[in-house]
């Protein structure tokens, strides 16, 4: 009997990449009736994205298989659209002499023209959403109010209004809007893609039911296809850094809860004013600090090229900085992050809220301070502090390209706030830590959702 093959279509994003694996090897792990390609791109400007993707893993039954690229000259939700005939191919190949049987395509959230090939070939789509449920529910929501009402919330966007949203139980404030959704052509994207998640078969989301009850209800609600709320599924092992060594001895030297950890993804990079008055606040607050600090590319290829190391830290930070922190600081650039989380000197966590980096905190027990620059940040940002209590705010409105500088006063108090050791804040985090390992257990909501969505697919099959 021949095996029950997937193909994982991720975003050509490392972040998105990363967690389609774990969520690939996830399945495999569970089930050995089961087989997975992942197709992979690479933009030409990621010149270590292929070996990323290889060194990941070496789990049976999983393969990878480049893809050529069809270049776009900027970047767009839409770019996967380019890569269908790429797809489309490979897919015949592989299948005219394979081993195994097409059970069905598993698409990244960006991916969703991808669901023609799937029918072409007669198999199901999947989606996979690795951002979390609360803003799932908010594009589906938002796209019926569109659509049937003609209801742009991207209007309301600089308003001091709260909005009623059935994917929150609290007020949603308008400025919180998220980044994705406040110019027309990048919400027209997103509502093509949602609602082509109306077609899937069913859509995997990087959530756990303990963590958000009340967005996956409103989830289970209507028309809406089945949802496997199968996280948190994280990648806590493959971080690699040149210098992971020297941070983890210095960490070892720290006490416990005692340092400060401020990261803010692969591209989460400031101005040199804005770098100035993180480093007041971090000074002034006399906290022990580690501090992820890249160089912004030049702006006109921000959106194509990443951060890269700064050659001399003086040239951006207070004159005399580094000398009068050296006894309780130390600034990096690239961070092993899922290595730093779970050093026991770790005590807090100033983030950009991304959905990969939230989970990695919530795991390692290690509250956050919020401060979103992109996507759907600011959302995640609401979520956390109003919603859930799990963060302390820094900026949930905060945004990347806004030319705003949040002050030193603003910063310090967001980090003393998430150093607090007694904090309720603390506390919450610490028990949805401890739930968020059960729920990957025989027993747990996320093992018996990924259990369910197995078994589905293969009745499709």
């Amino acid at each position: 009997m021949k095996k029950a093959e997937l193909i994982f279509v991720p975003s050509p994003n490392i972040g998105h990449l990363a967690s389609n694996i774990e969520a690939a090897k996830l399945l495999l792990h569970r089930d050995d009736r089961l087989s997975i390609t992942v197709f992979v791109f690479k933009r030409s400007s990621d010149s270590n994205f292929t070996t990323y993707s290889y060194n990941l893993t070496s789990t049976p039954r999983l393969r990878f298989f480049n893809l050529p690229i069809v270049e776009s000259e900027a970047y767009s939700l839409n770019f996967m659209e380019l890569q269908i005939p790429q797809v489309r191919k490979a897919t015949a190949d592989l299948f005219s002499t394979s081993a195994s049987s097409l059970a069905g395509f598993v698409l990244d959230f960006f991916c969703s023209s991808m669901m023609d090939v799937a029918t072409e070939f007669g198999v199901p789509s999947y989606i996979y959403f690795p951002a979390n449920a609360t803003f799932l529910g908010f594009l589906f929501h938002l796209q019926l109010l569109h659509d049937q009402h003609q209801i742009d919330l991207a209007q309301a966007k600089d308003s001091d209004s709260d909005l009623a949203l059935p994917t929150f139980t609290k007020p949603f404030p308008a400025r919180v809007i998220p980044t994705v959704m406040r110019e027309k052509d990048l919400v027209d994207q997103l509502f093509s893609h949602t609602r082509r998640y109306r077609e899937a078969k069913g859509i995997l989301v990087n959530s756990f039911t303990e963590l958000e009850p009340h967005a996956l209800d409103f989830l289970s609600q209507g028309n809406n296809p089945p949802v496997y709320p199968v996280g948190p599924i994280l990648n806590l092992g493959s971080d690699t850094c040149d210098v992971q060594k020297e941070i983890m001895d210095w960490l070892d030297d720290q006490p416990a809860l005692s340092v400060v950890f401020l990261c803010f993804g692969s591209r989460g990079v400031f101005n040199e004013e804005q770098v100035k008055e993180i480093a007041c606040a971090l000074e002034h607050s006399k906290h022990r600090f580690l501090w992820s600090l890249r160089r912004p590319p030049p702006k006109e290829r921000s959106m194509t090229e990443y951060p890269t190391e700064y050659e001399n830290l003086e040239e951006v930070l207070p004159v005399g900085f580094l000398d009068r922190t050296a006894g309780i600081g130390k600034i990096i650039g690239w961070a092993p992050q899922t290595v730093i989380l779970s050093h026991p000197a770790i005590g807090g966590f100033v983030s950009h809220c991304g959905w990969n980096s939230t989970l990695e905190s919530l795991w390692y027990g290690v509250p956050i301070a919020t401060w979103s620059l992109y996507a759907e940040q600011q959302l995640n940002a609401f979520e956390l502090v109003k919603e859930l209590e799990l963060a302390v705010e820094i900026k949930m409105d905060y945004r990347k390209d806004s030319g705003l500088i949040v002050k030193a006063e603003v910063i310090e108090r967001g980090i003393n706030g998430v150093m607090e050791h007694d904090s309720k804040i603390r506390k919450n985090v610490k028990e949805i830590s401890e739930k968020g390992k059960m729920v990957l257990i025989e027993g747990g909501s996320s093992f018996s959702a990924l259990n369910q969505f197995i078994e589905d697919v293969a009745q499709m099959k």
